[in-house]
């Protein structure tokens, strides 16, 4: 830092010849300069300008000295001197001549017009220019008309890295990019012929390359008749730097497929939008205009989501972050789900002097949400609450029931003869009076009741909230005579009649397994009666559920314990009497009550879902049987497997059984399967997929109990099957005497598996009557009691190995 204070009197004395003969402390203080150092020099080293001046004076007090008169007492001179750290100090020198020098010597006060009583501000504005260019913060410099640099600071040698003999032959567009020259051309244009002051911005070059934003600033200067552009130029790289992360913020908001929206803080009062985003826009239906200056609680839904908003109010009264999912409307009225995050922004102090809110429009999110929940919690075909939400539903009644001290009746609905509406009318008949029954059953029960679709033609009906037993026998009536008006499809009306069981809470069960199993018990009584009707759970049908509970129990047991095993029927060729195949029969030993046969179980297995475990158990133990019958080389003795809907109708039934073919290196050809009629025309999509995959692995399809029921024989043919089974009842009947009839009937199916290109085979045969007609109508195969009981596997080995010693 300069120090500018004024030194004390500087006085030093000078010959004619103009240089100087002595010097006081002043002149050291004033110039910075010893003695030694500048006696003897000229006065003119000491003078900027001025030097005219001085010499006129030398001039003058030459000619005076050979003039009679005496010369004047001061002469006084106004120049510009150097001083010491480089100043340049505009001051008077007072010449006054010596009397008595040989020289003429003349003493010179050099006055830098310090006067205590002059004000600072005038004090101030005598510094010279030159002395505190290097001390201005950004680039200072002079420019002539020409663009030349007469006077600069060292910022603008550093920022060019130019030296000053460089910059003083230097244009001052020679600084700049050629794309940005013309800009400064213009701005001294508008300087000097236009007498306006500029600012503008432009990039310094340095000789290195490095390219510095500078905000250039500069006006009209006159001296000495010239004109000059004076002007500074200030490093704006921070700036630029802070504008670009601005810039790219900016982008970032508005390419932001969020809405965003920035309001002002106002306290627990409105809080106005100053911005928003074009997603924003897009979301909400509102341009920029309309909503700017708005608190966007005008948005809100009135009466929705009010505990959301309660939320939202909270935390902007708290000055803290929060995220709702509420409703909003978009400016054309629609409903829209706005999943809201709102955060402060706090100012350098950590006030809040803002908000931003993010808006995610989730309605989409939502819809698909419900429309899944809808899917998961209802049946399909009649839109009904399924076997999910029922649980779900009796588990809320009985919690309310539990605080009200009310009754909760639960009832289970079974449609009687449902099979043969399917089978008589078929199967979109069957869906009709499925869809039907439930909109009876729903305008039958109050809005706060559920029902529910269990399974296939089975409802449940959750009765909440119950006051008394009468009421409920009321809406049990009700729901009752909504069957008694036919179901009408195509012109034809079809007579439905239910089933009805009913337990209550708190009689019946405490919990919701409870109630339903009770309900389940009282119904399949009521399935005792050919008119179903309706049956309330009782104590003396726990038994039979108890039972049930039993054999599920026993079942485990056996299968964990290898109690269930295999016989093997045998089938004979009608003509050779030859063994054609054997049937895998299933027997369990039971540690109780003996062997028992499948109808003693697998209903239950059926009902309970372990049909699938035994069906594998079986698959396995057959598959090994088989097996054994290829290495005695007995030819081409394939093995029947008799298989349930609902084991077939598992995702890996196929995989599982082509890793067991291959787990026993068994021949494909050497399995058959045999599915009933009744489950294939179940659901026909699943039956030909089936047998598809099947006919893609080699295994064999039967079709069993061929003539009894429905039978679509255009669906048969694309079963594709190898053979089918006649309906054991149909060949018990032909030993009954019944007469042509039924041995028309029987011939008739014989000639359509014929005409299918399939063989026919006639099990359950257990007379000689029925063998002979048989025989004589042209049956391929024959199976039964008259020619052999199950055997074991070691009895079916010994009776091929019969066999082949007769025939060898």
């Amino acid at each position: 830092m300069f120090d500018f204070e004024t030194p004390g009197q500087a006085v030093f004395l000078a010959n004619m010849a103009g240089n100087i003969s002595t010097w006081n402390a002043g002149c050291a203080s004033l110039f910075g300069m010893p003695a030694g150092d500048v006696i003897g020099l000229p006065v003119t080293t000491l003078i900027a300008s001025g030097q005219e001046a001085w010499l006129a004076v030398l001039q003058a007090l030459a000619r005076q000295a050979d003039a009679p008169e005496p010369p004047p007492a001061n002469l006084r001179i106004e120049a510009d001197l150097h001083c010491a750290e480089g100043r340049i100090f505009h001051v008077s020198m007072v010449l006054a001549p010596q009397q008595g020098t040989a020289t003429g010597d003349f003493a010179v006060a050099v006055e830098t017009e310090y006067d205590p009583e002059m004000p600072e501000a005038a004090r101030v504005a005598r510094i010279p220019l030159a002395s505190i260019v290097d001390l201005l913060p950004g680039n200072f410099y002079t420019l002539n008309r020409e663009g030349r640099f007469v006077l600069w600071n060292r910022n603008l040698e550093r920022v060019t890295e130019m030296m000053p003999d460089e910059l003083a032959a230097a244009h001052a567009t020679d600084l700049l990019d050629p794309p940005q020259r013309q800009l400064l051309l213009e701005g001294m244009h508008r300087v000097f012929d236009l007498d306006e002051e500029v600012n503008f911005e432009v990039d310094y070059v340095s000789k290195s390359g490095r390219e510095t934003p500078f905000l250039l600033c500069g006006s009209k200067v006159r001296c000495d008749g010239n004109e000059y552009l004076f002007g500074m130029g200030i490093d704006i790289s921070e700036r630029r730097t802070r504008e670009e992360t601005l810039r790219l913020r900016e982008r970032a908001l508005h390419a932001a497929s969020n809405g965003i929206v920035i309001t002002r803080c106002g306290g627990p009062a409105d809080n106005l939008i100053e911005y928003v985003n074009p997603a924003f826009e897009r979301i909400t239906g509102y341009p920029a205009a309309e909503v700017t200056g708005r608190d966007p609680r005008f948005m809100a839904v009135p009466g929705m989501d009010l505990n959301e908003r309660a939320l939202l109010r909270e935390a902007i009264v708290a000055r803290r972050a929060v995220n709702v999912v509420l409703r909003n409307l978009r400016k054309n009225g629609e409903l829209f789900w706005n999943d809201l995050n709102v955060t402060p922004v706090r100012d350098e102090h950590g006030a809040v002097t803002h908000y931003i809110g993010v808006i995610n429009d989730v309605t989409a999110l939502k819809q698909r949400t419900a429309h899944l929940e809808h899917e998961v919690n209802h049946d399909a075909l009649t839109g009904l609450a399924n076997r999910n939400l029922m649980w779900d539903r009796l588990e809320q009644a009985l919690h309310l029931a539990q605080r009200q001290k009310s009754l909760v009746a639960t009832v289970l609905l079974d449609l009687n003869n449902f099979k043969a509406i399917n089978d008589t009318h078929g199967h979109e008949a069957g869906d009709v009076v499925l869809k039907v029954v439930a909109r009876r059953l729903q305008a039958s029960v109050r809005d706060s009741d559920t029902v529910a679709r269990m399974s296939g033609d089975e409802f449940v009906l959750v009765l909440a909230n119950q006051p008394s037993l009468r009421y409920t026998l009321r809406m049990i009536e009700r729901v009752r005579a909504s069957f008694a008006i036919p179901v009408n499809f195509n012109g034809r009306e079809i007579a439905v009649g239910a089933s009805l069981g009913v337990s209550l809470y708190p009689h019946d069960g405490a919990t919701a397994t409870e109630l339903v199993r009770a309900a389940d018990v009282a119904m399949y009584h009521g399935k005792g009666n050919p008119e179903g009707g309706v049956h309330f759970f009782s104590a003396d049908m726990r038994s039979s559920t108890e039972a049930k509970h039993k054999i599920e129990r026993d079942l485990r047991h056996a299968l964990d314990h290898d109690e269930l095993f295999l016989l093997y029927q045998p089938r004979v060729a009608i003509g050779s009497g030859k063994i054609t195949g054997f049937e895998a029969l299933l027997r369990w030993r039971h540690p109780e009550q003996g062997e028992l046969a499948p109808p003693r179980f697998l209903a239950e297995a059926e009902e309970n879902g372990l049909i699938v475990q035994i069906g594998q158990r079986v698959l396995d133990q057959g598959c090994a049987f088989a097996a054994r019958l290829g290495r005695l080389g007995t030819g081409s003795v394939p093995l029947t497997v008799n298989v349930s809907y609902r084991e077939y109708s598992q995702p890996n039934f196929v995989a599982d059984m082509a890793a067991q073919l291959e787990r026993h290196r068994l021949p494909p050809h050497s399995l058959q399967l045999d599915l009933r009629m009744e489950a294939l025309v179940r659901n026909p999509a699943l039956g030909r997929e089936l047998a598809a995959q099947l006919r893609e692995h080699g295994v064999g399809l039967s079709v069993d109990a061929f003539g009894s029921g429905l039978c679509d024989l255009g669906y048969l043919q694309q079963l594709e099957a190898r053979q089918v089974k006649l309906d054991a009842g149909t060949v018990h009947a032909l030993g009954e005497g019944s007469g042509g009839a039924i041995g028309a009937i029987a011939k008739s199916l014989i000639d359509i598996g014929h005409n299918l290109d399939m063989d026919v085979i006639g099990e359950a045969v257990e007379t000689r009557p029925q063998m002979e007609c048989l025989k004589s109508l042209g049956c391929d195969q024959l199976q039964g009691m008259w020619f052999s009981q199950p055997l074991s596997a070691d009895e079916a080995f010994a009776s091929l190995e019969s066999q082949r010693a007769l025939h060898a």
